[in-house]
C-alpha cells in the first residue's frame, strides 16, 4: 500500500507554558466536536506554541473563537500516512531534497499495527512545489 500524502490546512496558538493549558484547549475542541487529525505542541519564548492539524477547518476555527482563541491565519503542512517501514520516510526527504526545498519542522509517530503518520512543514512560499515533488493530494 502506498503512502499517503495530503496537503493540510493548520493554525497555531499561543498559551502560557504552565500545566493544564493544553488539556484546556484540546478538550475545549473535542467538546466541540473538532476532530484532530494531528497536533504539536512546543515552548516558544515565555509561552507555548500549540500547532492543529484539524479535520475540518471551519469547525476549528468556530470553535476556536468559542475559547476566545487566538488563532493566527490558515497555513499549510504535509499530512504523510502509510505502513511502517526502517526508513520510512526516506523517499519523501529526497524527493524534496532533490527539489532544493528545506524542511522546516517534522513530527513522525509509529502508530501502532503496522502504520505511521508524520506532519511535514516547509516554508509557505514553498508549498506548491513542495506539493509536486511530493505528489501530494
Amino acid at each position: 500500500m502506498a503512502d499517503s500524502i495530503r496537503r493540510r490546512d493548520y493554525y497555531y496558538v499561543m498559551v502560557s507554558n504552565k500545566p493544564g493549558q493544553g488539556a484546556k484547549v484540546v478538550a475545549g475542541l473535542a467538546g466541540a466536536g473538532v476532530n484532530l487529525l494531528a497536533f504539536s505542541g512546543f515552548p516558544q519564548g515565555k509561552g507555548a506554541q500549540v500547532v492543529f492539524v484539524p479535520e475540518k477547518s471551519k469547525a476549528f476555527r468556530k470553535a476556536a473563537r468559542k475559547l476566545k482563541l487566538k488563532v493566527s491565519k490558515k497555513q499549510t503542512a504535509f499530512l504523510i500516512q502509510g505502513v511502517d517501514r526502517v526508513g520510512a520516510l526516506t523517499r519523501e526527504f529526497s524527493r524534496l531534497a532533490a527539489a532544493r526545498i528545506n524542511v522546516t519542522a517534522i513530527d513522525a509517530v509509529a502508530a501502532g499495527k503496522g502504520r505511521f503518520g508524520a506532519i511535514l512543514w516547509v516554508k509557505q512560499k514553498n508549498v506548491k512545489k513542495a506539493a509536486k515533488a511530493l505528489g501530494a493530494k
